[in-house]
C-alpha cells in the first residue's frame, strides 16, 4: 500500500528459538526403543500440546480431557481427531498422559500428536515418561 508504514516485527523467541511468550515450550530428543524421537511440548492458556515424532511429521492427533462427574467421580475422555482411529495403544498413551497431567495439578486438556514407527506398549510408556520428566505445565 502506498504511503503506509511498515509493521514492526517483534521477536518473541527464547534462547532455543521457540516462542517464550505467551507460550511456554520445550523441545528435546530421546532415543526410544532404538528410534530417535523428537518432542515438542507447549503450554498454552487453554491447552497443553505435545508432539512426539519418529517420522519428522505430526502423525495421529488425539485430544484428552479430564471430566468431573457427579460426586467425586472423575473420568478421562480420549478421542482421535485425525489419523489412526484403530490404534488403541495411541489412545492409551493419551489417557496415561492426561492422567499424569491432571495428577500434577493441571486441569487443561491435552492435544497430542504421535508420529511413531513403534506403537509398542514399552515405547509408549517411555514417551509418557519423557513427557512427564520434561513437563511445561
Amino acid at each position: 500500500m502506498a504511503g503506509s508504514m511498515p509493521l514492526e516485527m517483534t521477536n518473541m523467541s527464547g534462547p532455543n528459538g521457540l516462542p517464550s511468550f505467551p507460550v511456554r515450550a520445550k523441545e528435546f530428543s530421546k532415543v526410544i526403543q532404538g528410534n530417535k524421537t523428537d518432542f515438542l511440548l507447549c503450554s498454552y492458556d487453554d491447552y497443553i500440546f505435545v508432539l512426539a515424532t519418529q517420522l519428522g511429521k505430526m502423525g495421529t492427533l488425539l485430544q484428552a480431557k479430564k471430566e468431573e462427574g457427579y460426586g467425586s467421580q472423575t473420568t478421562f475422555n480420549v478421542s482421535v481427531l485425525l489419523g489412526k482411529h484403530d490404534e488403541p495403544m495411541l489412545q492409551a498413551c493419551a489417557r496415561q498422559l492426561i492422567e499424569h497431567i491432571s495428577g500434577m495439578g493441571s486441569s487443561r486438556p491435552l492435544l497430542l500428536s504421535l508420529g511413531l514407527r513403534d506403537h509398542s506398549k514399552e515405547a509408549l510408556k517411555n514417551i509418557v515418561e519423557a513427557v512427564c520428566e520434561n513437563k511445561v505445565w
